[in-house]
């Protein structure tokens, strides 16, 4: 394999890594309160989220912020709660997140956070000078594994809405709560 694929399987491994649950996590709270037909908004949003870790590997992997693997794994849960929580406070009658923006800033800066943890791997696969095309990579792999997670959530939110006829606040209240607990628990566990 060269090294595109190399990096990109890395990153796509990353995510789809059942070992990755807190990810897995962070990314189907993110997009519990969105509808199925709000499929673009949600598309915005996990490519903003790639962003936000985009930018922290990059000052990771040129040793401007050090990592903090103690303090990551406290941070991770937590930004996970806190969506859960926005995803209650902000989620309107109509059946839609009322401050898209507002998501878009959680995706973003979490997103920062979660880099954080994808940075320790990523340094340790660097073997060459250059990190760009390395990077970019990586972060390919990250951002279509993270479009396949999304995609399948999306076919089960979809068949939940459409078929079994459930409704979509519940959806939000079943996947956001589910996420503030396991986060919590996570949480617990690295104190």
């Amino acid at each position: 394999m060269n090294n595109f694929t190399t990096f990109f399987v890395n990153g796509w491994e990353h995510i789809v890594d059942i070992k990755a649950y807190d990810h897995l996590l962070f990314v189907m709270t993110l997009c519990a309160a969105f509808k199925f037909t709000q499929w673009r908004q949600v598309l915005v949003i996990i490519t903003a989220f790639t962003i936000g870790h985009s930018g922290t590997l990059i000052l990771s992997a040129l040793d401007i912020i050090p990592t903090n693997p103690t303090l990551i794994d406290l941070l991770i849960p937590f930004t996970i709660m806190i969506t859960a929580i926005a995803n209650i406070i902000y989620y309107e009658k109509e059946g839609m997140f009322s401050d898209v923006k507002i998501k878009y800033a959680i995706a973003l800066i979490f997103g920062l956070i979660h880099g954080l943890a994808f940075a320790s791997n990523f340094k340790f696969m660097l073997f060459s000078d250059t990190i760009i095309m390395p990077l970019f990579s990586f972060n390919l792999g990250i951002e279509v594994g993270q479009l396949f997670i999304v995609f399948l959530f999306m076919i089960i939110l979809w068949f939940y809405t459409k078929v079994l006829k459930g409704k979509h606040l519940k959806w939000n209240l079943f996947v956001s709560g589910a996420g503030f607990g396991i986060a919590a628990t996570i949480f617990l566990n690295a104190l």
